[in-house]
């Protein structure tokens, strides 16, 4: 007789049909058809070179080999179903950790969390707010949120939304001696920027934006510069300057009063916010959980305001 485990599926088989008594039954619960089982059963009987099943009449019985091998493997397989348990109560009792691009974190998704932890109090959510990639094995990270084109060699990726850039300032700045009324009043006012921190810019400049709305002398590298995008849209907001905003991101804000676009030219941007994890994990119920939440709010988020529930 080998010494090596038998297939798995014979043995599923097998034990489904050995504690029945029967092949159409074990068919039924193993939902396969009852030639499968048959066939399944047979493979285990010639790899043990040993009959397992005798039959009388319409009846199946268990032959002494039967009998001495089903009650090990009965509790094999209950070994397996209560180590799957323990796994399953580990994945959903442990945190959920995300790396998520900074401003969308204080933009988008820090004041929304409260509905997920809400509808979902099991699930203990911690963020690493950072741009730098995520190494999901070795940092312990479950799921990221970046900004980028969509290229993500070996991760599973759900595109959230576009965006776009156009000029944002505090409303105190339409007054005064040189209210901000047009592109070239940019001239007399503090351009913020946002340096991006990898070799490639994937968000549009001052320099672009100008080139790309046809405005002339106005020097795009002035300016004090921030490492986040937004510590730059908070500097806009207490008046300090001029900053290209996220369209999106900047949503809040805008309808809070506390930014203002002094004239509607956006700048699409040819980068979108993506949600990224391994394709292994897609399936792990706390990470199909906020999965489903994120995309179920990107989606309301986006949606015209008289469609909203």
């Amino acid at each position: 007789m080998p010494k090596d485990i038998p297939p798995l599926n014979a043995l599923r088989a097998f034990e489904a049909a050995g504690r029945h008594l029967s092949i159409t039954k074990a068919a039924d619960e193993l939902c396969v058809t009852v030639a499968a089982v048959s066939h399944q059963v047979k493979t285990l009987e010639d790899y043990l070179e040993i009959r397992l099943f005798r039959r009388t009449g319409n009846s199946l019985f268990l032959t002494d080999a039967g009998q001495a091998f089903l009650p090990g493997l009965r509790a094999g397989f209950a070994e397996l179903e209560r180590a799957m348990d323990a796994l399953r109560e580990h994945d959903c009792r442990g945190p959920l950790v995300l790396s998520v691009a900074p401003i969308f974190a204080t933009k988008w998704l820090i004041p929304r969390l409260d509905g997920f932890q809400a509808t979902h109090p099991d699930i203990d959510v911690r963020i690493s707010a950072t741009l730098e990639l995520a190494d999901f094995e070795r940092d312990g990270i479950d799921a990221a949120v970046r900004v980028g084109r969509g290229r993500y060699p070996g991760l599973a990726s759900h595109r959230l939304f576009g965006e776009s850039v156009v000029p944002m300032c505090s409303p105190a700045l339409l007054k005064g001696e040189r209210p901000l009324a047009s592109p070239e009043d940019l001239r007399h006012h503090v351009l913020l920027h946002f340096d991006w921190p990898s070799q490639e810019q994937v968000t549009p400049d001052w320099g672009t934006w100008l080139r790309s709305m046809e405005v002339k002398g106005i020097d795009a590298t002035r300016g004090p510069r921030f490492t986040e995008p937004d510590y730059a849209m908070q500097a806009a907001i207490e008046g300090a300057g001029v900053v290209l905003g996220w369209c999106s991101l900047a949503q809040a804000d805008l309808d809070s009063g506390r930014l203002t676009i002094p004239f509607d030219l956006p700048l699409q941007m040819d980068v979108a916010f993506y949600l990224v994890y391994p394709e292994a994990s897609a399936e792990r119920a706390k990470l199909a959980r906020f999965r489903e939440w994120l995309l179920g709010s990107i989606r309301r988020s986006m949606a015209p305001s008289s469609t909203r529930s």
